[in-house]
């Protein structure tokens, strides 16, 4: 069997291989440039441009810019004059102001010592799972609500493998041994151990073998606007 055939063949029975390559280095470091004012400006002009369905000629013609120009001010290579960024706001219907909205938005971070993850009521809470949030940025620039959780499982708890909510999700496993259900299999999870899957999908601790138990539990879905 080719390489390929096996690659389908491995898809068509539902498994996947965690080394398969990556089309995107998550390690690499962006150019210094992307941080910079020209680069944030170009950038923002060439979205309201495409969103408006126009091209970089459409754009030079209704401006008096050169086509050159405008491609030097879209790649962030040159500093647009005052009168150059009005003249693109008229063409494109906003705000000078809205150029320089990418360069001014603000990257958060949320830091959480040990032990002070705020407890946080969830569907589980109920079966005696425990839940710390880790951190949580509101109105991201990513456009995904992401939800860091460290949960733990007792005697007390109860198994409740029939969670059910949108988005992907990422368990981690870091003490103690729970066979773990997706769905229609079943995962014999220890610490190191990690599953990665469609959070739609029935899902939930079965088999609570080694206790305590505890693990991440990192959910994503997109955000909601206006919510």
């Amino acid at each position: 069997m080719s390489k390929a055939e096996a690659g389908r063949s491995s898809r068509r029975n539902g498994a996947h291989d965690a080394s398969a390559v990556l089309t995107e280095d998550s390690h690499a470091i962006r150019d210094v440039k992307e941080n910079n004012l020209e680069l944030a400006i170009g950038h923002e002009v060439r979205a309201f441009r495409k969103k408006l369905g126009i091209t970089g000629a459409d754009l030079a013609s209704a401006t008096g810019i050169s086509l050159g120009m405008l491609s030097k001010i879209e790649n962030g290579n040159t500093s647009p004059s005052l009168t150059t960024l009005q003249a693109l706001a008229r063409a494109l219907g906003v705000p000078v102001t809205s150029f320089f909205r990418r360069f001014e938005e603000r990257r958060n971070a949320v830091f959480v010592k040990a032990g002070e993850g705020l407890e946080m009521e969830r569907r589980g809470t109920r079966a005696g799972h425990q839940y710390n949030l880790l951190g949580h940025i509101a109105n991201g620039s990513s456009g995904l609500q992401v939800e860091p959780y460290l949960i733990t499982l007792t005697a007390d708890s109860d198994v409740f493998p029939a969670f059910q909510h949108e988005g992907l999700e990422l368990i981690y496993m870091l003490e103690g041994e729970v066979e773990y259900r997706h769905a229609d299999k079943l995962y014999a999870m220890r610490p190191g151990d990690s599953l990665f899957f469609d959070a739609d999908a029935p899902h939930g601790p079965e088999v609570l073998i080694s206790l305590p138990i505890r693990f991440l539990s990192v959910i994503s879905y997109p955000e909601k606007h206006g919510s």
